[in-house]
């Protein structure tokens, strides 16, 4: 039976990351994959994550199961810091958050469920978007087109572009935005946007379907969610995906959320016996102990309090890397303007670089990045962004 299987490519990030492995250069740079990283290079456990373990573990004395939707508290507390609190009681029953397996599980669980509600429903992604986000919907049977997003000239949105398309696409249609710090482009909607985005979505009936992955790692935790909360008290209905793998640093502990806003609290309850039954044919239960950390940090003053504290010097950092970045390739002698990469928000950038100069980049000067050139900011540090500076001014030159 095996025997008939083909191989398939390697995940080019992945692929990325084994090289980094085995690269025996000193001054090697990993701005591929995207996790966050301190000054030192590491992905630290934050210290509030820590202190809620140590309490988990005295207290907790069960490990049952928390059923197919997760655990309650969690869900709770999660649609709370996404929608605040006023915003969370007032859509009341026509609010459902179910747990899920990171953000990923969050995207596959919204995929089979809308596979179930619109058979033929088409999803519309940004031109370009994150990698997975087409095998994750895609695999789920949904049709997926493009609508244009990201300028790599100008390295801003495509506005109205994007809008004219967005007012073409029909009812039963999807509309899936980066809530914040878009990846890879890091170019974000504002304000504005934002609100010409619900004016659409109000006059031609899609649904729109939001993937926050970063809230508190681009202009922080409230302003970061300005979209997904404008959206989710205007609109009948709203998919939102949310991720706690980088804003707590629980990348393995797969921690994740959806939570749908439908038109009726009997609408509500329908849709949230479809995607209990969807998550139980696929994983049957997520797992506990991240979103239990989760839970117990938003629960506890002292915790959220320490867990602000480093989430606001983890997106400090962010930010004035990206600062320090522009001004280290404008000594380095660059004459190509790259302050784009300050206006940009979260960790991730496109170096605006050709495939040819990528490959110099991480076959000479041992600086990984992905062919897009798409990078993790949060890579970059003081013993390295000198040596970043310099090899890009040597290729861009070359």
């Amino acid at each position: 039976m095996f025997q008939s299987l083909k191989p398939l490519p390697a995940d080019p990030i992945l692929g990325l990351m084994a090289a980094y492995r085995a690269d025996t250069n000193p001054k090697k740079i990993d701005l591929g994959i995207g996790v966050y990283k301190d000054e030192k290079g590491n992905t630290p456990v934050m210290t509030s994550v820590k202190k809620a373990e140590d309490m988990i573990l005295q207290a907790q004395l069960t490990k049952s199961y928390v059923g197919p939707t997760g655990a309650a508290d969690y869900n709770d507390s999660v649609a709370e810091m996404i929608l605040g609190t006023e915003l969370k009681n007032s859509l009341a029953g026509r609010r459902i958050t179910v747990q899920s397996p990171g953000g990923c599980g969050g995207l596959r669980l919204a995929a089979e469920f809308l596979k179930k509600a619109s058979p033929d429903a088409t999803v519309w992604v940004s031109d370009p978007t994150w990698a997975n986000h087409v095998p994750l919907l895609g695999e789920a049977g949904l049709n997926i087109e493009k609508y244009p997003y990201y300028d790599y000239d100008s390295h801003s949105v495509r506005f109205d572009e994007m809008a004219g398309c967005l007012s073409k696409v029909g009812s039963g249609d999807l509309v899936l935005l980066h809530g914040c710090c878009h990846n890879p482009c890091g170019a974000d909607l504002n304000q504005q946007q934002w609100q010409a985005i619900r004016d659409i979505a109000l006059d031609r009936g899609f649904t729109v379907f939001i993937d926050l992955a970063y809230q508190g790692l681009g202009d922080g935790l409230e302003e970061d969610v300005y979209g997904v909360r404008l959206l989710a008290e205007s609109l009948p209905e709203l998919v939102v995906v949310s991720s706690c793998s980088k804003n707590f640093g629980l990348y393995r502990e797969r921690v994740g959320a959806m939570t749908l806003i439908c038109d009726s609290d009997e609408s509500a309850k329908v849709a949230t016996t479809v995607v209990a039954a969807a998550a139980r044919a696929m994983y049957s239960m997520p797992p506990d102990h991240g979103a239990a950390i989760v839970q117990l940090i938003l629960n506890d003053a002292d915790l959220r309090k320490e867990w602000d504290a480093e989430l606001t010097e983890m997106r400090n950092r962010i930010n004035g890397l990206r600062a320090q970045l522009v001004t280290q390739i404008q000594s380095a002698g660059i004459d190509s303007d790259f302050s784009f990469i300050e206006r940009e928000k979260g960790m991730f950038s496109f170096l605006g670089v050709n495939v040819d100069q990528v490959q110099s980049l991480v076959n000479d000067y041992s600086i990984y990045l992905v062919n897009s050139s798409r990078i993790n900011v949060a890579g970059v540090n003081d013993g390295n962004i000198a040596y970043l500076a310099d090899s890009l001014a040597t290729v861009l030159k070359a």
